[in-house]
């Protein structure tokens, strides 16, 4: 066999597997095949209808864009991972439920347009993946925030509102929010500070819900949960700088 083909055949095989994988993809993007050796890799992967990713078609305002996730008949789920295929800064956030209802509400930014995606993990290490389509102008990754413009922002940082309703089937639906910057460190001069974590816990101290957050949620990030039972719910957060919050949901 001439050498040059038997150096060929290599990168042959190499472009085929990477083209079968993005086929594989409902949402044909082209960062898939990025996305899965970043989360999934070495795992099974199944695209299912099942995760519900909802946010609107198109971007009126790329710093802040809804997003909601819900998940139905998909049992022992242990992680729900929110994220964009093509922001510089991909993963917006992850869930662990504990308790909680695999549902998410959030805000998050746009650098370009791009899949929105959510991924559930189940007790087995099986990912089951659903996303839609968000198209925009863009630029709200790397544009600097509101508050970095505000000499007053350090007053109100760490500041928490919210709400709950208890709902038909039992479950309590919470919404609440933080007032933080969520700088990203693209912008020229201003420092990558944002919220990290968030927990959720009843009054007794039972942990409800764990969150991971990145600066790729949008400022003064806003979160829905979908809790089991009724009550007081107190609220814990800490930003990358190492400041603690702390609120009380009643």
């Amino acid at each position: 066999m001439p050498q040059r083909l038997r150096l060929l055949l290599p990168l042959l095989g190499l472009l085929i597997c990477t083209t079968a994988l993005a086929q594989d993809d409902p949402l044909r993007s082209p960062g898939w095949n990025i996305m899965v050796d970043r989360f999934f890799r070495d795992a099974t992967v199944i695209h299912d209808e099942r995760v519900q990713v909802s946010a609107p078609p198109g971007a009126e305002n790329s710093h802040s864009v809804p997003g909601l996730v819900r998940v139905e008949g998909i049992e022992d789920i242990q992680r729900l991972l929110v994220f964009a295929d093509l922001n510089p800064i991909p993963r917006i956030l992850e869930l662990t439920p504990t308790t909680a209802l695999p549902t998410v509400g959030f805000q998050f930014k746009v650098q370009q347009a791009t899949p929105l995606r959510a991924a559930v993990q189940t007790a087995d290490g099986t990912w089951y993946v659903g996303g839609t389509w968000v198209d925009a102008a863009g630029g709200g990754c790397s544009a600097p925030s509101i508050a970095s413009a505000n000499p007053d922002w350090q007053d109100r940082l760490g500041e928490m509102a919210g709400r709950q309703w208890q709902q038909q089937d039992g479950a309590q639906r919470i919404q609440f929010s933080v007032i933080h910057p969520m700088d990203t460190g693209l912008a020229p001069g201003i420092p990558e500070f944002h919220l990290e974590e968030i927990q959720v816990y009843r009054e007794d101290g039972t942990l409800l819900a764990s969150l991971e957050i990145e600066s790729s949620m949008a400022e003064n990030p806003r979160l829905l949960l979908e809790l089991p039972g009724e009550g007081t719910l107190r609220i814990h957060g800490r930003d990358n700088n190492g400041n603690r919050f702390a609120g009380v949901l009643r």
